[in-house]
């Protein structure tokens, strides 16, 4: 789709795991086709893997990276870092101010209304990238959260969607879109689809993900666990990552006598880290659209996973496959299968592989994405001029035609 050149800021809370790299890529690809990219993001999540990652990526955005502080829970605090978030987004004269999570969510909504408020109009656009949407609705929380996205809804351009599972999870717990939605599947680049081996002193498991109970480290070393209790030995597993509830799973791993087994190498590439192991677990509790599935199964690393958010999803025709979120003994049998039958498993991982490219590809989903930008401009597709070589030099000109049309809404 051929788009006007636009200022887009994208406001992430976390710049750690699948969402930071969503917006990295969505962010790379938007200044490839010629759109001025900024990005916000918290300034104290992630250690020096994440610093170096956001350095390499600051130098390829027009309107620069900033980092503040965010909290991941509601504080007061919020009040001082939308002030200042509001100071640095100003500046910037956005023409498009996309939120992800739901704390960046939050912030991108409350300020482009402000600013809208003040004449600069910005399309408010929100992917929730699961966040509030794993709360339960009957817990205090969940309510409280869920009460804060209805409001938020009603201040919203447009809805992102990265599976049919958030978007249906987002109908249930928060109510009818209001505002323009559409589902857009996580992308994955060419280079991704190249296979990766496993080095020849592989460990038997890795798990790959944050470090904290959503993503289910515990239920791998409980697992693990298990094994060894059935086995006579513990099956040798590394855990790469960080994450709030690391000291937790390392003192876990000791109690359970594991430690000679398990290794904790703190967060690194994930398709450096498929070289770690012969077999890839996932056994989430909740996900949305895991960039760590779709990135494992195209690199055809063989692959256990749970039947979580939108997973499903990926797997399409080879669902059956998934076990039961939280399951442990499901967890543990499946395990015991990879180590007896490494043959089978890794002929499953071929078998998927070819289902990825054609629906889950960075330039579909930056197109698909970029549409809803338009469509919450208010500009229709018959509306936009074919790319000529003279419209990015005329940014002013096309931006202010931009802000004309969504003045309308």
């Amino acid at each position: 789709m051929t788009t006007p050149p636009m200022r887009i800021v994208h406001c992430v809370r976390a710049p750690v795991g699948g969402i930071f790299r969503h917006v990295r890529d969505l962010a790379r690809c938007q200044e490839a086709l010629g759109h001025k990219v900024g990005l916000i993001c918290d300034s104290t999540t992630g250690g020096a893997f994440e610093d170096a990652q956001i350095e390499e990526l600051r130098s390829t955005l027009s309107l620069g990276l900033a980092r503040f502080p965010m909290r991941r829970q509601l504080t007061v605090q919020d009040f001082s870092a939308t002030l200042a978030l509001y100071r640095h987004i100003r500046d910037l004269k956005p023409t498009v101010l996309h939120g992800h999570g739901a704390k960046g969510g939050a912030y991108a909504r409350l300020i482009g209304t402000y600013l809208g408020l003040r004449g600069q109009r910005p399309a408010r656009i929100y992917s929730p990238h699961g966040g509030s949407l794993h709360y339960h609705p009957h817990r205090l929380e969940g309510r409280v959260y869920h009460t804060l996205e209805r409001l938020l809804g009603r201040i919203t351009d447009g809805l992102i969607f990265v599976s049919d599972y958030e978007s249906a999870a987002y109908e249930t717990k928060i109510g009818s879109a209001r505002a323009t939605n559409r589902i857009v599947y996580n992308g994955l680049s060419k280079q991704d689809f190249e296979p990766v081996n496993a080095n020849e002193d592989a460990a038997d498991f890795v798990f790959i993900g944050m470090l904290r109970d959503l993503k289910g480290p515990d239920l791998f070393i409980e697992a693990l666990y298990n094994l060894r209790l059935k086995l006579g030995r513990a099956p040798s597993a590394i855990l790469v990552g960080d994450g709030p509830d690391e000291a937790r799973y390392r003192e876990m791993v000791e109690k359970l006598g594991l430690t000679g087994a398990v290794t904790f190498t703190g967060p690194m590439k994930a398709r450096e880290a498929f070289k770690l192991a012969k077999t890839v677990v996932i056994p989430s509790r909740a996900e949305a659209m895991p960039y760590i599935i779709l990135e494992t199964v195209a690199a055809q690393r063989p692959l256990i996973a749970t039947r979580a958010g939108g997973i499903p999803e990926i797997f399409g025709k080879f669902a059956n496959r998934l076990i039961e979120p939280g399951h442990i003994t499901q967890l543990t049998l499946a395990m015991e299968d990879a180590l007896a039958n490494p043959e089978k498993k890794q002929a499953e991982a071929v078998e998927m592989r070819p289902c990825l490219a054609e629906t889950f590809s960075t330039d579909l989903m930056t197109d698909r994405i970029n549409s809803v930008y338009l469509d919450a401009l208010g500009i229709a597709p018959s509306d936009v001029p074919a790319q000529q070589p003279e419209l990015a030099a005329n940014q002013a000109t096309s931006l202010s035609s931009v802000y004309a049309r969504s003045s309308q809404r």
